[in-house]
Parts: structure tokens; C-alpha cells; sequence
């Protein structure tokens, strides 16, 4: 049983999947923080309000702080536009690169040499004309 686990736990599959999930959350810190730290001040400052995430409005007593889910946002998209254009398609990119153009299929037919027309590739006459033509050549 354990070496089961062992066997799936060691695939590279797991363990990329466990990567990717670490450095996708230490990512989002980062984004969170540059978002909290950098791009909501300079929105701020644009608008006029000096802290961004202290937005809020009120209805029946209750505090709504709009503030906080914006910057949750802005955190998402960052996050979403860098995974896509860093990672998406620079991957995209590299597949398109490594797939091969399938090869062209064996010919079956070639062309007779005196009318042109096509005929079996194994042909040894010409159908049309009656042309003796060479066995297995495509012309």
C-alpha cells in the first residue's frame, strides 16, 4: 500500500502540480502586496481618495467595504493577465513550434508520361492511351 503511494506521489506529474501550486501562492502574495502597496495608492491618487481599500458605503447600519473587494480584483485580473501572457502563451507558442506538419501521404497515382492522365502508381500501361510506363514511379 505504501509503495503505492510512494509510486504516485513521485510522478512527475504530483510533484509539478505541488510546484506549481506553491509558486502560484507565493505569486498571488506578490501581486496582492503590489496591488495593496503600489497600484492602489497611484488609483488614489488619481480619484483623489488617499486610501483605496477604506471605500465603503452604508445601508441600514451595515458597512459595505467595497474598498477590500476591489483590490481583490484588481489582484485577480494582475494575476490572471500575467499567468496568461507568461505562462499560456509562451506555452501555446512553444507546442505550435514542436507539433510537426503530419508528412504528406505516399502518392497513389502518377501521371502518364504521354496523356498526362492518372493512372495506378503500380500501373505498367497507361488506361487511356495504352503507353507502356515504368512500375512504381510517380512521374
Amino acid at each position: 500500500m505504501l509503495s503505492g503511494f510512494k509510486q504516485f506521489s513521485l510522478r512527475g506529474h504530483v510533484v509539478d502540480l505541488a510546484v506549481g501550486v506553491v509558486i502560484g501562492a507565493a505569486f498571488g502574495t506578490v501581486v496582492t502586496a503590489f496591488t495593496k502597496d503600489l497600484l492602489t495608492p497611484l488609483i488614489a491618487a488619481l480619484v483623489g481618495k488617499p486610501d483605496f481599500s477604506a471605500i465603503s458605503f452604508t445601508i441600514h447600519d451595515s458597512v459595505f467595504p467595497v474598498g477590500d473587494f476591489i483590490n481583490a480584483a484588481v489582484s485577480f485580473f494582475l494575476i490572471a493577465a500575467a499567468v496568461y501572457f507568461f505562462v499560456v502563451t509562451p506555452i501555446n507558442a512553444l507546442v505550435a513550434r514542436m507539433r510537426k506538419a503530419p508528412a504528406p501521404a505516399d502518392p497513389t497515382t502518377k501521371k502518364c508520361p504521354e496523356c498526362l492522365s492518372e493512372i495506378p502508381i503500380d500501373a505498367r500501361r497507361c488506361a487511356h492511351c495504352a503507353q507502356p510506363v515504368a512500375i512504381g514511379q510517380a512521374a
